[in-house]
C-alpha cells in the first residue's frame, strides 16, 4: 500500500505538530500572555475619575 513512498527527512511542520507536549505548553502560554498583556493594557489606559471637591 506504501510502496511508492518516499522515506526523507521529516519536514519540520510535521515535527512541530507531531509533538503533543510542545502544542500543550504553547496552548496553555500564548493565550495566557496575551490575555495579561491585554489586561494590563486595559487597567493602564482606564481614565483617573475627577477629584469630587
Amino acid at each position: 500500500m506504501h510502496a511508492n513512498r518516499e522515506e526523507g527527512p521529516i519536514p519540520s511542520g510535521q515535527r512541530f505538530y507531531d509533538n503533543v507536549w510542545l502544542l500543550l505548553i504553547l496552548g496553555l502560554v500564548v493565550p495566557t500572555l496575551i490575555y495579561t498583556v491585554w489586561g494590563l493594557y486595559e487597567v493602564m489606559t482606564i481614565p483617573k475619575l475627577p477629584i469630587a471637591p
